[in-house]
């Protein structure tokens, strides 16, 4: 069985490419709290989770999200592997959504504040894709 359920928040506005088939495909990252205690009293920590949506849903996910949105995500686990620029294999791990839920109200201003963590940026070259 292979299902994911996630809730977090974007890093980024999605990006949206076409392949040669004329398929939509948008890529994102959700940030993830992760909620635990440590000993020194420090909770919690964030994963950065790639997400990959296809066809209808990655136009939709292109025009409603941008960074900030609060979105679940349902959808699959993905591994794959590509060779990298020196020669080495390389693995990446995403999730292919299937379902996408709006969780921020509509109007938000997510740019006040912005995002309750140091989401990285991910230049584009770094992604195999």
């Amino acid at each position: 069985m292979n299902k994911v359920q996630l809730i977090g928040r974007l890093t980024k506005d999605p990006q949206q490419r076409t392949t040669q088939n004329g398929t939509a495909v948008a890529t994102f990252t959700l940030a993830v709290d992760r909620r635990f205690a440590k000993k020194d009293g420090e909770q919690g920590s964030t994963d950065f989770i790639p997400i990959v949506a296809w066809r209808k849903l990655a136009e939709i996910v292109c025009v409603h999200l941008k960074k900030g949105n609060r979105v679940g995500i349902a959808g699959r686990m993905q591994v794959r592997t590509y060779l990298a620029d020196d020669g080495s294999l390389r693995y990446m791990t995403e999730v292919i959504a299937d379902e996408v839920e709006f969780l921020s109200p509509k109007g938000e201003d997510t740019t006040k504040g912005g995002l309750p963590f140091d989401a990285p940026e991910v230049a584009d070259e770094d992604v195999p894709f």
